[in-house]
């Protein structure tokens, strides 16, 4: 009822869910979790990771609100950076709810273990009664009206530089590799979203070495104009290489109010070259004050509220718009020169 109530309060204001020849991106609240919904100018739509299971649904509940709200009624593909709870742990609820025409996912799981082995495979249980993609560094999701390419996937990343990067990239010099992650993090399915003038980066929980790898010494994916936090803005993810290499005028964090945005990662974030705004799912409360956004900018100020997602609403000629559901608060970026 109340994300309802909340989407008849932006429409009267004018702030419509879905726009003609917009490519449309929401940042859904799974509590620290990812669940990110892509909604593209042919209608196609895409989403990255399903959040928790359990909870009564939640997570699957408020993906399935914010689908239905922005005129999707079917997922043409469900993109699964990698095997953990907070990000394929919603699949089979959220399956039972909205139809999923593809799984993307990057292979088999490489953790194991009794949790690891039941998450995998209540996954592959539904997975398997649907189409089925493996994608790998270099890789397309062949999602009509949008480029979507693959620059990260299992513990691989691209060798040769997208179109028009591979600059070498100042921010290396400091520097210095992390311990080798062995975890489903670094087997993140990372990605790059491009429509028209357009550029956002998806990375997953790519961790430190594998950002490195992307970032230096030369930047291969070059700038874009939105970064999703990786990692939830978690310290192991987040190097000032790779962050301050991508020069983003707006950086969305998916935190939760204690899980990732810590001070490290959100310092670094907040701090990069060039950044216009911070846009936030929860205040952080690992992070000081000076190192969240402004309220006007965060959805959720406690731990306890959930008023759903933040829109990103983008144009082929580079401008978007950025919209907070809680507040109807909204800021127009205008096309870079």
């Amino acid at each position: 009822m109340r994300n309802l109530l909340m989407i008849v309060f932006l429409v009267f204001l004018g702030v419509p869910l879905r726009a003609a020849g917009t490519l449309d991106v929401y940042s859904i609240d799974v509590e620290g979790g990812q669940s990110t919904l892509f909604v593209s100018p042919s209608g196609e739509s895409m989403l990255v990771d399903t959040g928790w299971p359990g909870f009564n649904g939640r997570d699957a509940e408020r993906i399935v609100s914010v689908a239905k709200a922005a005129g999707v009624t079917r997922l043409n593909y469900a993109v699964i950076t990698h095997f953990h709870v907070d990000h394929v742990g919603g699949v089979p609820e959220l399956a039972a709810r909205i139809p999923i025409g593809t799984f993307v996912d990057h292979g088999r799981s490489v953790e194991t273990g009794k949790e690891a082995d039941d998450l995998y495979h209540a996954y592959v249980q539904v997975r398997d009664r649907a189409s089925h993609l493996i994608v790998r560094a270099g890789d397309r999701v062949p999602i009509e009206g949008i480029d979507v390419k693959v620059v990260s996937s299992s513990g691989q990343t691209i060798q040769r530089p997208l179109a028009g990067a591979g600059k070498p990239n100042p921010y290396c010099a400091a520097m210095k590799p992390k311990e080798l992650d062995p975890s489903e993090n670094a087997q993140s399915v990372g990605m790059v979203i491009t429509y028209g003038k357009f550029r956002m980066i998806d990375l997953g929980d790519l961790t430190w070495n594998k950002e490195l790898a992307l970032a230096c010494p030369d930047n291969k994916l070059g700038t874009v104009d939105v970064y999703l936090s990786t990692h939830h803005g978690w310290d192991a993810s987040n190097a000032p290489a790779i962050v301050n290499g991508l020069k983003p005028r707006v950086a969305i964090t998916n935190n939760g109010a204690t899980k990732g945005g810590t001070a490290e990662a959100m310092h670094t974030i907040h701090n990069c070259p060039g950044l216009e705004d911070v846009w936030q799912l929860h205040y952080a409360r690992n992070a000081s004050k000076d190192d969240n956004a402004p309220e006007p900018f965060i959805v959720n100020m406690d731990q306890d509220a959930s008023v759903s997602w933040i829109k990103v609403s983008a144009g082929l000629d580079g401008g978007f718009t950025v919209t907070n559901s809680r507040n109807g608060k909204s800021k127009t970026y205008t096309p870079r020169p």
